[in-house]
């Protein structure tokens, strides 16, 4: 019987127990499963969960350890996959009715990475649908609740991912980050997310939103997790031809023995765009001050550089976003898979297919997308905003020769309840503190860094680091991590 809480268990905590043989893998997955079958009909973090598969993928691991074959020291560990990463034979519906009963021929080259070091793919998280959205309530099956106020969002769109991790349901899961899809579902559910630089991590088998922006990460207990899972699934790819060759490996290696470490010598910056905006709330701004003060106390120095085209980043991202959503999507037709709706010829086909099939933020971004790419507004839209975030880019370049990290909000409060944003541009602004980045191609990880006062949910900050800087970004947000007031985040379901 595992003894460990499963609300906090790490995957390296998991890993020494399996290690010492104090639990086996068949133990700790139908601990899990069980915790999943007590909880999930609340959370609502996952849409499909094959059990069977789990606990044989568990037996296997269990009998290669025996042989003292394991294939690494996570082998036999479950980790949950956000819906739009493909896992063979397994459903991959995006949360959308179009590719409802979609199942996958082939594995994405993170999920085989991950199995080939043992991880067990445990289930297919919620999300909104395709990806759009910033609380996870455009998915076209359930709508996913935040474990620490059941009646707030848990983010998005990676909601599933996040909340699936704070509710103890997996020790860790995958997600995928276009405009902050990590790291403020991350904040809102009190874990760990990361947006690893563009390129680190390979996007075969990732169903495309924004291809120039997506990128898959980790959503884990603490910042240790999170460069184990990098390590694991990083890496060149011939299958993605934007996949970066440098070295992705080492990162959870290096985060040892920091526990007497301090930040003597390091700059953080702060974004004076990111401090001076309105509507930060008085837990948010709590968070960042106590955060602040960690930091000093740990021997950084404080410097406040300055990102002045961060204003024009939404307008930016919600151009570029939509434009190249509007053309991955078009491979969405109703005729070679997913649900088809027939309007009797061809074209009527596609419209009754694809009006039926996709939700009203997908469409709404579709129209959006097609508009700017069209005829006598490509101009004036689509290659303006590739231009200015040519200039967001290097706002980043310019600061980072300031100040080795960047510290900043992830959002202007914690999770809001549901129907709070029903209005799309006001959901837009969800996402302020955290679109640049992805324009901007760096990395970036969202931690918890506090409890609000006012409703006791979580607030949390964010650093960002130059791309391919993941292990200062680890190291620093790591011995933060370490030494901030509340070390556990844990909600009472």
């Amino acid at each position: 019987m595992i003894k460990a809480d499963l609300k906090t268990l790490t995957v390296h905590a998991a890993a020494d127990m399996l290690s010492a043989n104090e639990i086996s893998s068949l133990e700790l997955c139908n601990a899990y499963i069980e915790r999943i079958e007590k909880v999930d009909s609340q959370v609502k973090a996952f849409l499909k969960l094959d059990k069977n598969d789990i606990l044989k993928r568990a037996a296997d691991a269990d009998a290669r350890r025996a042989d003292g074959k394991e294939l690494s020291p996570y082998d036999g560990i479950p980790i949950g996959i956000k819906d739009c990463i493909v896992t063979e034979k397994q459903t991959c519906s995006c949360a959308s009715k179009l590719l409802e009963n979609v199942v996958s021929p082939y594995d994405s080259t993170v999920v085989a990475r991950l199995k080939a070091k043992g991880f067990i793919p445990a289930g297919r998280l919620n999300m909104d649908e395709f990806a759009m959205g910033s609380s996870c309530e455009n998915s076209a099956f359930q709508k996913t609740a935040n474990p620490w106020d059941l009646k707030r969002v848990p983010g998005g769109s990676s909601g599933g991912s996040a909340a699936c991790v704070a509710a103890g349901e997996v020790p860790v899961s995958l997600g995928s980050d276009t405009g902050g899809s990590i790291r403020q579902p991350a904040a809102f559910c009190g874990v760990v997310g990361l947006k690893p630089t563009y390129g680190r991590v390979s996007r075969y088998g990732l169903v495309a939103f924004a291809s120039s922006l997506d990128q898959i990460g980790p959503l884990s207990h603490d910042v240790l997790d999170s460069a184990i899972i990098l390590d694991t699934i990083g890496g060149l790819d011939p299958k993605d031809s934007t996949s970066l060759p440098e070295p992705c490996t080492g990162f959870a290696d290096a985060l040892k023995d920091l526990e007497d470490k301090d930040l003597n010598g390091v700059k953080v910056g702060l974004p004076k765009e990111y401090f001076d905006t309105e509507g930060i709330s008085e837990g948010v701004r709590k968070g960042l001050d106590d955060t602040i003060a960690t930091l000093k106390k740990l021997g950084a120095e404080i410097v406040e550089v300055s990102l002045p085209h961060t204003k024009y980043a939404v307008s930016v991202y919600y151009v570029i976003a939509t434009a190249e959503a509007s053309a991955n999507l078009a491979r969405f037709d109703g005729v070679r898979y997913g649900v088809r709706k027939d309007g009797g010829d061809l074209i009527a086909t596609y419209f009754k297919s694809r009006g039926e099939g996709f939700g009203d933020e997908v469409q709404r971004r579709i129209l959006l997308g097609t508009y700017v790419l069209s005829s006598g507004y490509y101009d004036a839209y689509y290659l303006r905003a590739q231009k200015v975030r040519t200039l967001i880019r290097r706002d980043f370049e310019e600061a980072a020769k300031q100040c080795d990290i960047l510290l900043t909000p992830v959002t202007t409060a914690p999770a809001f309840k549901f129907g709070a944003k029903s209005d799309p541009l006001q959901m837009y602004l969800s996402d302020i503190f955290t679109i640049a980045l992805n324009l901007s191609g760096a990395c970036g990880i969202s931690l918890p860094a506090g409890i609000s006062e006012a409703n006791k949910i979580p607030v949390a900050i964010q650093f960002i680091a130059p791309a391919l800087e993941e292990a200062k970004l680890f190291r620093i947000a790591r011995i933060f991590e370490l030494n901030r007031d509340q070390k556990e985040f844990a909600p009472e379901l």
